[in-house]
């Protein structure tokens, strides 16, 4: 586990989308909001904005099993621009699994 740079975790401070699990609408919500990075690039978690989640304890709790990190993939990979996606896109495209979740998912919003 990496920490959050100072001048990132501030910015995500003041952020209020940094107040709710993303993952809310599935239910089971409860406790205090952790932050999760859901990205591995390069063998490391990605200290980027779009790549850290707010999720309540539960969710956190489960980010590995299948169906919880699809949906942390769905949300961070809408939250990216195009050329955040390029970047990290060597041995995954990511903006063709953003396309693919957003078939299953819909858009997220």
């Amino acid at each position: 586990m990496n920490h959050i740079p100072k001048a990132l975790n501030d910015e995500l401070n003041d952020d209020p989308f940094y107040t709710r699990c993303v993952l809310g609408r599935l239910g089971g919500c409860g406790g205090r909001i952790e932050r999760h990075h859901a990205l591995i690039f390069a063998g490391r978690q990605l200290q980027k904005k779009f790549c850290i989640l707010p999720t309540c304890h539960e969710h956190h709790m489960l980010a590995n099993r299948k169906d919880i990190k699809e949906r942390f993939d769905w949300v961070l990979l809408n939250r990216a621009t195009d050329d955040e996606l390029k970047e990290i896109s060597k041995a995954k495209d990511y903006i063709r699994e953003r396309s693919r979740l957003n078939n299953i998912y819909g858009q997220w919003t």
